[in-house]
């Protein structure tokens, strides 16, 4: 087994703690597109800290998570959802949503009429700097 794959399957090892804790916060919805009923996946927003932590996870349905790792295959009007989550009170959520529709107002003048409307604390701000996407 490589080392890298050694690790990864040590970090998804120590971030499926969290996962009744996730499942609850969530409702057992996706936290960013409210889907209930499908497959969900806890998602690590990067860059992951050295140790896992549960403020830096989110639950996630199989499209969101698609789209956000696979940014060719994204379908701009999916995100229309983010007009909720940009509001979430759950920071790690709030904070990924803001990520995902800064990238999709590159696009979208809808995306970014509502980018316009978001407010973020210094701290907030400091964290969204720090978020890698691919």
């Amino acid at each position: 087994m490589s080392r890298s794959h050694a690790h990864h399957q040590e970090r998804a090892s120590g971030l499926s703690i969290f996962g009744k804790d996730l499942v609850r916060r969530s409702g057992a919805h996706c936290e960013l597109c409210d889907a209930h009923r499908v497959a969900l996946h806890i998602y690590e927003v990067p860059p992951a800290p050295k140790l896992p932590d549960l403020n830096d996870c989110l639950m996630l349905c199989d499209l969101c998570l698609d789209q956000i790792e696979r940014p060719k295959r994204r379908d701009n009007n999916h995100w229309r959802c983010l007009n909720h989550a940009i509001w979430s009170d759950v920071p790690v959520v709030k904070m990924l949503a803001i990520a995902m529709l800064q990238q999709v107002a590159e696009e979208e003048p809808w995306a970014l009429a509502l980018f316009e409307q978001v407010y973020l604390t210094d701290d907030e701000l400091r964290w969204q700097a720090q978020i890698t996407l691919p």
